[in-house]
């Protein structure tokens, strides 16, 4: 599945590069707009909140952002020290390497029969948690790019009654799970979006607000999260999301730079990105031992489709350029290597286990 979410997402760059869609424009933002509303509730269903022990999310919350912040800050560092990128264009690149993909890492830990490891557990959380870091920093980082105003401020306004109605009325709507639902929610919440900033140029992503209505619906009758999993259709909307995502870009530019040295600059900023999430291999000491804590850093190392909504977002914020050239192939590296990393987690648990077995 990772090896045809990066195929597809080759496959749309290259028809971006190739054909011009400017007249499709609209119709194209809602529907990878609606894809990534589906995608971003579907998140949800991997991620619940204990109300009554709500205080001992603080330290996970930390670290999440840790780990959402630290790969950001590596790539603002090396955008300007290498590329000598302007410092707007470094940060919304930068960004967009924080998010991990929480569907595509829970689907194959879940396949290898890790679901009842600690490491499965903690990456549960922390994947969901730094992925809402990363696309709460977006709106901070328009006001730093655009200027302050008063729809920025209605912005953060929605986000931050977003959130809290996440926690607050959870599992509150008695509302259907099956894929065909979650598409019509996706539907309507993307035509509401699209709806208020039109009316009032109010600046707002589905992200968010998707976040938020796959935590209010609790399912009813036989219908499970997992036993939703795995069909067809959820399969389709994320192939042709990942299509759509790089139909999107804009048209790779590398003025005088060679192919190699652009690719010498992709490994660096893959390496560096992965490196930011490692630094959780220095928390939880007390709970986990270090083969864990090290399992747990590669695999928060997965990017997909959030990774590739932030991405996208940056674009609308004017990200273009050869840094989105070396973002949007590294992003696409990083997908490829997806498989590696999880080798790498199952090979590591795997060892502990039997340590454990033998040294009870």
């Amino acid at each position: 599945m990772v090896i045809l979410f990066s195929f597809l997402l080759l496959i749309g760059i290259a028809a971006g590069q190739l054909l011009d869609l400017a007249f499709l424009h609209q119709a194209l933002s809602f529907l990878t707009a609606a894809c990534l509303a589906y995608i971003m509730m579907e998140v949800r269903l991997d991620f619940s909140v204990e109300k009554r022990s709500i205080r001992s999310y603080g330290w996970d919350f930390a670290i999440a952002s840790m780990a959402a912040i630290l790969p950001a800050l590596l790539w603002l560092v090396y955008f300007i020290a290498q590329t000598q990128s302007p410092v707007k264009a470094a940060l919304l690149a930068g960004l967009s390497s924080a998010p991990t993909s929480a569907g595509v890492l829970f689907a194959m830990l879940g396949a290898a029969g890790l679901g009842a490891t600690w490491v499965f557990k903690k990456a549960r959380v922390l994947a969901v948690l730094d992925d809402l870091v990363a696309l709460m920093l977006l709106t901070p980082l328009e006001i730093i790019i655009h200027g302050f105003e008063w729809r920025a401020l209605a912005a953060i306004a929605f986000i931050v009654l977003f959130l809290w109605a996440s926690f607050k009325w959870q599992n509150a709507l008695k509302l259907p799970l099956a894929k065909e639902w979650f598409v019509l929610y996706a539907l309507i919440l993307t035509s509401v979006i699209f709806l208020i900033r039109s009316t009032t140029n109010i600046h707002l992503e589905v992200l968010i607000p998707a976040f938020m209505w796959g935590c209010l619906v609790k399912g009813h009758g036989q219908e499970t999260p997992v036993e939703a999993q795995g069909t067809v259709l959820d399969t389709l909307i994320k192939c042709v999301f990942m299509f759509l995502v790089g139909l999107s870009f804009p048209k790779i530019v590398l003025g005088q730079i060679s192919w190699t040295t652009t690719m010498l600059h992709v490994l660096a900023l893959t390496i560096l990105a992965n490196l930011g999430k490692m630094a959780l291999v220095f928390c939880y000491a007390k709970e986990a031992s270090f083969k864990e804590r090290l399992a747990l850093g590669v695999a928060m190392f997965p990017r997909g489709e959030v990774g590739a909504a932030v991405l996208l977002i940056g674009i609308g914020y004017g990200l273009a350029g050869y840094e989105n050239t070396l973002a949007v192939l590294s992003l696409a590296f990083n997908l490829i290597l997806t498989g590696v990393f999880i080798w790498i987690v199952i090979s590591l648990l795997t060892k502990e286990t039997k340590n454990l077995s033998t040294n009870p």
